[in-house]
């Protein structure tokens, strides 16, 4: 449910853009803050299932996600859409951590194996989510895309009642405060940058929202400092390395999956494909990926991170300049091949791009996949936060867009050099 609501939506964004009557740029709120909730809730939900039990936590997020979806189908304002989507990701946000959780706990022998065979579920629902999502605005209504969470959330808690076993709470502190800090810094952000779409250069609140969301930064960045528990860990916070990695991580994100969900819309509006046309390339790009990515992680030892890095990164630009480029077949082949190349780019480059991260520091693996996650997802709400902007503020929403491709092209192929700043597999 989480992996598959993270993608379906970008199929509907030009339905959603005409049939609540709003712009492009609230739409596509629809996604970023959907990943903004889950920013939120990731970095916290672990320790809150320890705290408060897993069984008692895993109902609750499961609840929460079921819910929210159901009364987003219901909403009649992009407004009212766009804070449900909130609440539904605080609670899908919550799940990945819980079973991973409850999976260890149960599982104790070949707790590798059970974890990695639940882990390979969550790239099934970026491949379906588009298609899925394309067929149901193609065939139906909008809000079945959040109405099919419902019966399959109902037979979720079901099962958990009957089959999961209480769990011994523990005592363990929550950085809850950092956790605010972290998302009302972003939501600021992300809101000031709206509004120089809607307000223009010359209003002075898009600038002071900025200024605030820069100030929020600084709050959160002392808070982690001294916090016992902290999002950031000051021994991390310490090392450039750190900077490093996770600044590359976050354009990756911002290249790989933030600017790549409007690829769907990009396809309608350009060149009028239909949903469930528009939608399956995003599900072509998740087949490069896949394909991929197995064989990146099992060279990594041969040639080390930085080598795979550069190769993705310089396949991914190609890709992005493709979509950008006046097609030289029919759109929907040319639009296809694009996202290909893109996934295999993405999928050259992300195990690589996972374990630089994580050797930083592996005695703290958890705490790392995390944030790599978090610093990913942030760099794919700045991304379709900026698109929007553009889009809204150029000449033309097609038009606009291919620009934005072109220069998240430009960007990919700059970040290069920095990569041969990242730690090699040897270094400690």
């Amino acid at each position: 449910m989480v992996s598959i609501d993270g993608t379906i939506v970008a199929t509907a964004l030009h339905t959603l853009t005409h049939e609540l009557h709003t712009s492009l740029t609230w739409s596509t709120w629809t996604i970023t803050v959907y990943q903004l909730g889950q920013i939120v809730s990731l970095p916290i939900a672990g320790r809150l299932s320890d705290s408060l039990g897993r069984r008692r936590m895993f109902l609750a997020y499961v609840t929460v996600f079921t819910l929210a979806s159901l009364l987003a189908g219901f909403a009649t304002s992009i407004y009212v859409l766009i804070a449900l989507r909130f609440a539904q990701a605080l609670g899908g946000g919550g799940l990945m951590p819980s079973t991973m959780g409850v999976v260890a706990d149960l599982f104790t022998r070949d707790r590798d194996r059970w974890l990695g065979l639940v882990t390979s579920f969550f790239p099934v629902g970026a491949l379906l989510g588009p298609t899925l999502g394309g067929f149901i605005v193609t065939y139906s209504t909008w809000r079945a895309i959040f109405f099919i969470n419902v019966p399959v959330g109902a037979v979720v808690l079901l099962l958990l009642l009957l089959l999961l076993p209480p769990a011994r709470a523990v005592r363990v502190r929550i950085d809850l405060p950092g956790a605010g800090l972290l998302g009302a810094a972003l939501l600021t952000v992300m809101f000031g940058l709206n509004q120089f779409a809607d307000r223009g250069v010359r209003s002075p609140l898009p600038w002071s929202l900025l200024a605030g969301g820069a100030l929020l930064v600084a709050a959160f960045l002392r808070h982690e400092r001294r916090a016992e528990q902290a999002i950031l860990p000051p021994a991390l916070l310490r090392r450039p390395a750190f900077a490093v990695v996770n600044g590359i991580n976050i354009v990756y994100g911002a290249a790989a999956f933030g600017v790549f969900t409007l690829v769907p819309t990009y396809a309608q509006l350009a060149y009028g494909l239909t949903p469930l046309a528009a939608g399956s390339l995003l599900s072509v790009r998740a087949i490069g990926m896949a394909g991929l990515s197995v064989t990146s992680s099992m060279l990594l030892r041969r040639v080390g991170y930085r080598a795979p890095m550069v190769l993705g990164f310089l396949i991914l630009a190609a890709g992005l300049l493709l979509i950008s480029l006046p097609p030289a077949t029919g759109p929907f082949t040319w639009l296809g091949i694009s996202a290909l190349v893109c996934g295999i780019g993405v999928g050259i480059a992300g195990p690589p791009s996972n374990n630089a991260a994580v050797q930083l520091m592996p005695d703290q693996v958890a705490a790392i996949s995390g944030l790599r996650a978090m610093f990913r997802q942030t760099g794919g709400i700045i991304a379709i936060t900026l698109s929007a902007v553009a889009v809204g503020s150029g000449p033309g929403e097609a038009q606009a867009l291919s620009r934005v491709f072109l220069v998240f092209a430009i960007l990919t192929v700059l970040l290069v050099p920095l990569i041969f700043r990242v730690p090699e597999r040897s270094a400690a």
